[in-house]
Protein backbone atom coordinates (compact mmCIF):
# COMPACT_ATOMS: atom_id res chain seq x y z
CA UNK A 1 0.00 0.00 0.00
CA UNK A 2 1.11 3.58 -0.47
CA UNK A 3 1.89 6.10 2.25
CA UNK A 4 -1.57 7.66 2.26
CA UNK A 5 -3.25 4.26 2.51
CA UNK A 6 -0.98 3.27 5.38
CA UNK A 7 -1.86 6.44 7.30
CA UNK A 8 -5.54 5.74 6.69
CA UNK A 9 -4.90 2.44 8.46
CA UNK A 10 -3.29 4.37 11.34
CA UNK A 11 -6.41 6.50 11.74
CA UNK A 12 -8.98 3.77 11.10
CA UNK A 13 -8.71 1.95 14.45
CA UNK A 14 -7.74 3.35 17.88
CA UNK A 15 -5.38 0.53 18.86
CA UNK A 16 -1.87 0.33 17.37
CA UNK A 17 -0.33 -3.16 17.53
CA UNK A 18 3.27 -3.98 18.49
CA UNK A 19 4.90 -7.38 18.73
CA UNK A 20 6.56 -8.55 21.96
CA UNK A 21 7.21 -12.26 21.66
CA UNK A 22 8.79 -12.45 25.13
CA UNK A 23 5.46 -11.27 26.59
CA UNK A 24 3.19 -13.41 24.42
CA UNK A 25 2.55 -16.40 26.73
CA UNK A 26 4.61 -18.74 24.58
CA UNK A 27 2.81 -17.86 21.34
CA UNK A 28 4.58 -16.86 18.14
CA UNK A 29 4.41 -13.34 16.73
CA UNK A 30 2.50 -14.79 13.78
CA UNK A 31 -0.24 -16.14 16.06
CA UNK A 32 -0.44 -12.93 18.07
CA UNK A 33 -0.51 -10.62 15.06
CA UNK A 34 -3.19 -12.67 13.33
CA UNK A 35 -5.37 -12.40 16.44
CA UNK A 36 -4.77 -8.63 16.49
CA UNK A 37 -5.78 -8.37 12.83
CA UNK A 38 -8.88 -10.49 13.35
CA UNK A 39 -9.93 -8.06 16.10
CA UNK A 40 -9.63 -5.03 13.81
CA UNK A 41 -6.10 -3.68 14.34
CA UNK A 42 -4.82 -2.31 11.03
CA UNK A 43 -1.44 -0.85 11.97
CA UNK A 44 1.21 -3.28 13.22
CA UNK A 45 4.79 -2.61 14.25
CA UNK A 46 7.37 -5.40 14.43
CA UNK A 47 9.65 -4.77 17.41
CA UNK A 48 12.05 -7.62 18.18
CA UNK A 49 15.57 -6.44 19.02
CA UNK A 50 17.03 -9.61 20.52
CA UNK A 51 16.70 -11.94 17.51
CA UNK A 52 19.27 -12.50 14.81
CA UNK A 53 18.99 -10.55 11.57
CA UNK A 54 18.07 -13.72 9.69
CA UNK A 55 15.37 -14.69 12.19
CA UNK A 56 13.86 -11.20 11.97
CA UNK A 57 13.94 -11.29 8.18
CA UNK A 58 12.22 -14.68 7.91
CA UNK A 59 9.58 -13.74 10.46
CA UNK A 60 8.88 -10.39 8.80
CA UNK A 61 8.38 -12.04 5.41
CA UNK A 62 5.55 -14.05 6.96
CA UNK A 63 4.12 -11.05 8.79
CA UNK A 64 4.29 -8.95 5.63
CA UNK A 65 2.20 -11.56 3.81
CA UNK A 66 -0.26 -11.79 6.70
CA UNK A 67 -0.79 -8.05 7.03
CA UNK A 68 -1.34 -7.73 3.28
CA UNK A 69 -4.03 -10.40 3.49
CA UNK A 70 -5.89 -8.26 6.05
CA UNK A 71 -5.24 -4.93 4.32
CA UNK A 72 -3.17 -3.73 7.28
CA UNK A 73 -0.07 -1.53 7.37
CA UNK A 74 3.15 -3.22 8.50
CA UNK A 75 6.02 -1.22 10.02
CA UNK A 76 9.44 -2.21 11.33
CA UNK A 77 10.90 -0.72 14.50
CA UNK A 78 14.40 0.78 14.02
CA UNK A 79 15.73 -1.51 11.26
CA UNK A 80 15.44 0.51 8.05
CA UNK A 81 17.34 -2.12 6.06
CA UNK A 82 14.92 -4.85 7.20
CA UNK A 83 11.93 -2.69 6.25
CA UNK A 84 13.37 -2.26 2.76
CA UNK A 85 14.21 -5.96 2.44
CA UNK A 86 10.67 -7.16 3.22
CA UNK A 87 8.85 -4.23 1.55
CA UNK A 88 7.27 -3.06 4.80
CA UNK A 89 4.99 -0.03 4.65
CA UNK A 90 7.37 2.00 6.76
CA UNK A 91 9.49 2.26 9.89
CA UNK A 92 9.25 3.60 13.39
CA UNK A 93 12.44 5.21 14.66
CA UNK A 94 13.62 6.62 17.98
CA UNK A 95 15.63 9.65 18.98
CA UNK A 96 18.90 7.67 18.86
CA UNK A 97 18.31 6.03 15.48
CA UNK A 98 19.13 7.39 12.02
CA UNK A 99 17.73 10.93 11.67
CA UNK A 100 14.35 11.20 9.95
CA UNK A 101 15.65 13.02 6.85
CA UNK A 102 18.25 10.29 6.27
CA UNK A 103 15.57 7.61 6.69
CA UNK A 104 13.32 9.41 4.19
CA UNK A 105 16.18 9.47 1.67
CA UNK A 106 16.64 5.72 2.08
CA UNK A 107 12.94 4.80 1.95
CA UNK A 108 11.82 7.24 -0.72
CA UNK A 109 8.59 9.23 -0.76
CA UNK A 110 6.00 6.48 -0.39
CA UNK A 111 6.73 4.87 2.98
CA UNK A 112 5.49 5.88 6.43
CA UNK A 113 7.93 7.15 9.07
CA UNK A 114 6.98 7.35 12.73
CA UNK A 115 9.25 9.04 15.29
CA UNK A 116 9.26 8.62 19.06
CA UNK A 117 9.15 11.81 21.15
CA UNK A 118 9.47 12.21 24.90
CA UNK A 119 8.84 15.88 25.57
CA UNK A 120 7.82 19.27 24.17
CA UNK A 121 11.20 20.09 22.61
CA UNK A 122 11.23 16.84 20.63
CA UNK A 123 7.60 17.36 19.61
CA UNK A 124 8.41 20.81 18.24
CA UNK A 125 11.32 19.29 16.30
CA UNK A 126 8.85 16.75 14.89
CA UNK A 127 6.48 19.54 13.87
CA UNK A 128 9.35 20.98 11.85
CA UNK A 129 9.69 17.65 10.05
CA UNK A 130 6.05 17.36 8.98
CA UNK A 131 6.14 15.96 5.47
CA UNK A 132 9.33 14.05 6.24
CA UNK A 133 7.69 12.04 9.03
CA UNK A 134 4.04 11.01 9.20
CA UNK A 135 3.20 10.51 12.88
CA UNK A 136 4.86 10.63 16.29
CA UNK A 137 4.89 8.46 19.38
CA UNK A 138 4.34 10.20 22.73
CA UNK A 139 5.58 8.41 25.80
CA UNK A 140 6.21 6.45 27.78
CA UNK A 141 3.03 7.68 29.45
CA UNK A 142 3.59 5.34 32.40
CA UNK A 143 6.44 3.07 33.48
CA UNK A 144 6.69 0.14 31.07
CA UNK A 145 8.15 -3.37 31.01
CA UNK A 146 9.18 -2.99 27.36
CA UNK A 147 11.57 -0.09 28.10
CA UNK A 148 12.50 -0.38 31.75
CA UNK A 149 14.97 2.54 31.84
CA UNK A 150 12.67 5.03 30.12
CA UNK A 151 11.35 7.89 32.26
CA UNK A 152 7.54 8.25 32.17
CA UNK A 153 6.30 11.53 30.70
CA UNK A 154 2.80 11.35 32.15
CA UNK A 155 -0.61 12.36 30.89
CA UNK A 156 0.54 15.99 30.72
CA UNK A 157 2.61 15.22 27.66
CA UNK A 158 -0.35 13.53 25.97
CA UNK A 159 -2.33 16.72 26.62
CA UNK A 160 0.54 18.79 25.23
CA UNK A 161 0.65 16.65 22.09
CA UNK A 162 -3.10 17.03 21.62
CA UNK A 163 -2.79 20.80 21.74
CA UNK A 164 0.50 21.27 19.89
CA UNK A 165 1.29 18.43 17.49
CA UNK A 166 0.68 19.10 13.80
CA UNK A 167 1.11 15.36 13.18
CA UNK A 168 -1.08 12.45 14.29
CA UNK A 169 0.26 10.82 17.45
CA UNK A 170 0.07 7.52 19.28
CA UNK A 171 0.33 7.42 23.06
CA UNK A 172 2.48 4.54 24.30
CA UNK A 173 4.04 3.13 27.45
CA UNK A 174 2.48 1.32 30.39
CA UNK A 175 -1.04 1.76 29.05
CA UNK A 176 -3.46 -0.88 30.38
CA UNK A 177 -7.20 -1.41 30.34
CA UNK A 178 -7.56 0.15 33.82
CA UNK A 179 -5.85 3.45 32.88
CA UNK A 180 -6.82 3.67 29.21
CA UNK A 181 -9.76 6.00 29.87
CA UNK A 182 -7.34 8.53 31.39
CA UNK A 183 -5.14 8.46 28.28
CA UNK A 184 -8.24 8.89 26.11
CA UNK A 185 -9.44 11.81 28.23
CA UNK A 186 -5.98 13.42 27.95
CA UNK A 187 -6.51 13.60 24.18
CA UNK A 188 -5.15 10.45 22.56
CA UNK A 189 -7.13 9.12 19.59
CA UNK A 190 -4.67 6.25 19.06
CA UNK A 191 -2.90 4.22 21.72
CA UNK A 192 -0.40 1.41 21.79
CA UNK A 193 -1.04 -1.30 24.37
CA UNK A 194 1.69 -3.96 24.28
CA UNK A 195 1.84 -6.61 27.03
CA UNK A 196 -1.84 -6.29 27.93
CA UNK A 197 -2.64 -7.46 24.38
CA UNK A 198 0.22 -9.86 23.61
CA UNK A 199 -0.18 -11.66 26.94
CA UNK A 200 -3.97 -11.81 26.96
CA UNK A 201 -5.66 -15.22 27.09
CA UNK A 202 -8.07 -14.02 24.38
CA UNK A 203 -6.27 -11.38 22.32
CA UNK A 204 -9.22 -10.56 20.07
CA UNK A 205 -11.54 -10.04 23.05
CA UNK A 206 -8.95 -7.84 24.77
CA UNK A 207 -8.51 -5.68 21.66
CA UNK A 208 -12.26 -5.26 21.28
CA UNK A 209 -12.57 -4.29 24.96
CA UNK A 210 -9.82 -1.67 24.61
CA UNK A 211 -11.35 -0.31 21.40
CA UNK A 212 -14.72 0.13 23.16
CA UNK A 213 -13.06 2.29 25.83
CA UNK A 214 -11.41 4.40 23.13
CA UNK A 215 -14.69 4.81 21.25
Amino acid sequence: MNRQEAMRCFKSFPIYGITAEGMSAGRSNLEVVEAMLQAGIRFVQYREKEKSGLARYNECLQLRELTRKYGAAFLIDDFVDLAMAVDADGVHIGQDDLPPRAVRELLGPDKVIGWSTHGPEQLQAANGLAGVIDYIGTGPVYATQTKKTAVPVGLEYVQYARQNSVLPFVAIGGIKEHNLHLVREAGADTVCVVSEITGADDIAAKVRSLAEIMD
